[in-house]
C-alpha cells in the first residue's frame, strides 16, 4: 500500500474539513451555533490557534463586530469592533479581497482590536488570513484565522481552505436572511389579519338571522361548527328566540343544502296525527285514508327534518320517536314495510328537558338521542345590542310591503331597548309592525308605542290587577301600595300590574350569610311556610309546584309579583334588602316594564 505524501494528506484534510462544514451547516438555521462549530472545525483539522467570523452589527449599526469566535475570551471578542475600511478586517469587507499577513508584527496596516491577535512573543512570527464572505450580491462578513508561521507552513493552502469556507459560510448568511425575512413578513401578515377582524363589525354572520351581540356571535360560531357534520342538534330557548331560523341556516350551511328541508310542529298535532304526518299511512289505514300517503321523514330523505316543540310529544310517541331515531327505518301507519330513510334530524324546544327528565314526563333515551349538540339561544333580553339592527330590518321590510318611508327616532328607540320582551324577536317584530301601521307620518316617536299610552299587550298578558294582589298578600285594608316602592304604572283596566301567585321560599335561609349586612341591620332568618295566592281574574296560570334551585325560584318569585322587589320579598317571606342581595348575588337583571 501506497503511503500519502504530504500534499495528498493535506488534500484529504481540506476535503474532509470542507465536508464537515456542510454538514453542520445544513443542520440548522441557527447561524449562531453552527457558525462556532464550523470555527471548531477549521481550527482542530488546520491547526489554527485562534479564528474569527466578523459581521455588520444589527439595527442599522455601521461596526464591524465579532460574530463567532474561537480561540478568543468573551472580554476579547466584545472589544473586537472596527470601522468600515479599518485596518485589514475593514479593508477586506469593503473591498472583497482577500488579505495574507505574513508577519502581524511588521504589517502597520494590521490593528487587533481584540488583542488576541498580536505578536506577543518576538521569537513566533504569527501571520493572519482574512477572506471576504460573500454572496452574489455583496460582501456579509470576513472570516479570519491565525497561523504560525513555521516548519514550512505556506498561507496560501490556509487562504484557499478558508475562502472555500468562507462561500459556505455566506450562504448560510443569505439563507438566514431569507427565512427571516419571510417569517418577518407572515408575522406582518397576521397582524394585519387580526387587526382586520378586530375592526369587522359584524363578526360571523347567517343568512336571515340578525345578531351583533357577543351571545349571538357564539350562537354562530356553534353553528358553523356544528353544520357540516350529520351530528343531531338540538336547539334550545325561550319562544320567539329564532329557533326556525336558525335550523334553516345549519341546513343551508351543510352538505345537505341542496336536498329538502322539512319542518313540522310537533305541539300543533294530536299524537295520532303527529304519526300519521311524520311516519305516513297506507290506504285504508284509517277512516280518510284513500290513498298512499308519504311522512315527512320520507319527503326530508337525504335532507334535514327539523322537529319544533319536540318537547311536547306524548310518552306514548316518544316511544315510537325513539326507535326511528335508533334504527333510521321506520313503518307507515297501517303498513308493514319497512322504509329506511336518510334524514339529518334539528330538534327545538323551550322546555325544560332535564326537569322533565327528572320527573319522568321525558324518556331520557330520547333526551340523550336528540341531545347530541346543544346550541342555547340567548333571549332578547340578554342581548340588546341586537335591538337596533332587528328594529331596521323590520322597519325596512315593512316599508318595501307597504310603500311607506317610516324611520324611528333615538328617543323610540331608547323606548324598545329598554323593555324586557318575554316574547323575544317575535313580540318586538310584532310590535314595531304594529306601531308602523298606527302610526300617523314618517316619524316614530317614544310616544308612539302602546306602552306609553297603557295598552302594552305584554302587559294584559302577563300581568294581573294589582289591588287584587296586593289584597292577597297584605289582607283587608292595604289595597294600596305603599309610598317610595317601584309599581309599573296603571293597566288598561285603570289597575296597576302585579301577578298572582304562590310564595316560594328561594333557599333554607334567604341568603348566604355573607350576604347580610355588616352591621347586623338584616339577620338571615328562615323563610316560614309557603302561602297561595289566589288567582286573580285575567291572571295568567302559573305552575303551582315551585322550581328547584335558588336563582330558579328567584326569578319565578319575581314574575309573580310583576318584578315588584317588596311584594316578592312578602311573598318569600323575607326583607327586602335581603331579597336585593340575593338579586345581586344572581346577576338577576329586574325587569322594567
Amino acid at each position: 500500500m501506497l503511503s500519502r505524501g504530504p500534499m495528498n494528506e493535506r488534500s484529504h484534510v481540506e476535503l474532509i474539513t470542507v465536508y464537515e462544514i456542510c454538514r453542520i451547516l445544513g443542520a440548522s438555521l441557527d447561524i449562531t451555533r453552527t457558525f462556532r462549530a464550523a470555527l471548531n472545525v477549521l481550527t482542530a483539522h488546520l491547526e489554527l490557534p485562534r479564528a474569527m467570523i466578523v459581521m455588520p452589527g444589527e439595527d442599522g449599526d455601521v461596526h464591524l463586530k465579532v460574530h463567532s469566535a474561537v480561540g478568543l475570551t468573551h472580554e476579547q471578542a466584545a472589544r473586537g469592533q472596527w470601522q468600515y475600511g479599518e485596518g485589514v478586517i475593514g479593508r477586506v469587507y469593503a473591498s472583497g479581497m482577500p488579505v495574507t499577513v505574513p508577519d502581524v508584527a511588521q504589517a502597520p496596516e494590521f490593528i487587533d482590536r481584540t488583542g488576541a491577535f498580536g505578536a506577543h512573543d518576538p521569537e513566533h512570527m504569527l501571520g493572519f488570513i482574512v477572506v471576504p464572505m460573500k454572496t452574489d450580491r455583496a460582501v456579509v462578513g470576513v472570516l479570519a484565522a491565525q497561523r504560525e508561521v513555521s516548519g514550512g507552513a505556506r498561507l496560501s493552502d490556509d487562504q484557499r481552505i478558508l475562502t472555500m469556507a468562507a462561500t459556505l459560510l455566506a450562504q448560510a448568511v443569505a439563507l438566514h436572511g431569507a427565512v427571516r425575512d419571510e417569517h418577518q413578513r407572515l408575522q406582518q401578515e397576521a397582524t394585519r389579519l387580526q387587526k382586520a377582524l378586530a375592526r369587522e363589525p359584524r363578526g360571523r354572520t347567517l343568512d336571515n338571522v340578525i345578531g351583533e351581540s357577543k351571545p349571538m356571535q357564539q350562537v354562530f360560531v356553534e353553528v358553523h361548527q356544528a353544520a357540516p357534520s350529520r351530528a343531531t342538534v338540538l336547539l334550545r330557548g325561550e319562544s320567539g328566540t329564532g329557533k326556525e331560523a336558525i335550523a334553516r341556516a345549519i341546513h343551508y350551511l351543510s352538505p345537505r343544502k341542496d336536498a329538502p328541508f322539512i319542518k313540522v310542529n310537533c305541539a300543533a298535532l294530536t299524537e295520532s296525527l303527529l304519526e300519521s304526518e311524520l311516519f305516513g299511512h297506507e290506504k285504508g289505514a284509517f277512516t280518510g285514508a284513500a290513498g298512499e300517503r308519504k311522512g315527512r321523514f320520507e319527503l326530508a330523505n337525504g335532507g334535514t327534518l327539523f322537529l319544533d316543540e319536540i318537547g311536547d310529544i306524548s310518552p306514548a310517541f316518544q316511544a315510537k320517536l325513539l326507535r326511528v331515531l335508533q334504527e333510521r327505518e321506520f313503518e307507515r301507519v297501517g303498513g308493514s314495510r319497512a322504509v329506511k330513510v336518510d334524514v339529518r334530524l334539528i330538534c327545538a324546544t323551550n322546555r325544560d328537558l332535564e326537569r322533565m327528565v327528572k320527573r319522568g314526563e321525558y324518556r331520557a333515551d330520547l333526551y340523550y338521542r336528540i341531545n347530541v349538540v346543544s346550541i342555547f339561544l340567548p333571549p332578547l333580553r340578554e342581548r340588546r345590542a341586537d335591538i337596533p339592527p332587528l328594529v331596521a330590518h323590520f322597519l325596512d321590510r315593512f316599508n318595501k310591503e307597504n310603500r311607506r318611508n317610516l324611520k324611528i327616532t333615538p328617543e323610540g328607540m331608547k323606548v324598545l331597548t329598554s323593555c324586557y320582551w318575554p316574547g323575544n324577536v317575535r313580540e318586538l317584530e310584532n310590535c314595531v309592525e304594529r306601531t308602523a301601521t298606527m302610526v300617523q307620518g314618517d316619524l316614530i316617536r317614544d310616544f308612539a308605542f302602546p306602552c306609553r299610552q297603557n295598552r302594552c299587550l305584554t302587559q294584559t298578558l302577563h300581568f294581573v290587577d294589582k289591588a287584587d294582589a296586593v289584597a292577597a298578600v297584605e289582607g283587608p285594608g292595604h289595597g294600596h301600595a305603599q309610598a317610595g316602592s317601584h309599581e309599573p304604572g296603571p293597566g288598561p283596566g285603570g289597575g296597576h300590574a302585579f301577578p298572582s301567585g304562590p310564595a316560594v321560599p328561594f333557599g333554607a335561609h334567604g341568603v348566604d350569610d355573607d350576604d347580610a349586612d355588616e352591621d347586623g341591620g338584616d339577620t338571615v332568618t328562615r323563610i316560614g311556610p309557603t302561602q297561595r295566592l289566589p288567582t286573580a281574574p285575567g291572571a295568567r296560570s302559573a305552575s303551582q309546584e315551585p322550581p328547584e334551585g335558588e336563582r330558579e325560584r328567584l326569578i319565578w318569585a319575581m314574575e309573580q309579583c310583576g318584578w315588584v322587589q317588596a311584594k316578592a320579598a312578602r311573598l318569600l317571606r323575607v326583607t327586602p334588602r335581603q331579597l336585593g342581595y340575593a338579586l345581586q348575588k344572581y346577576r338577576i337583571e329586574v325587569r322594567k316594564f
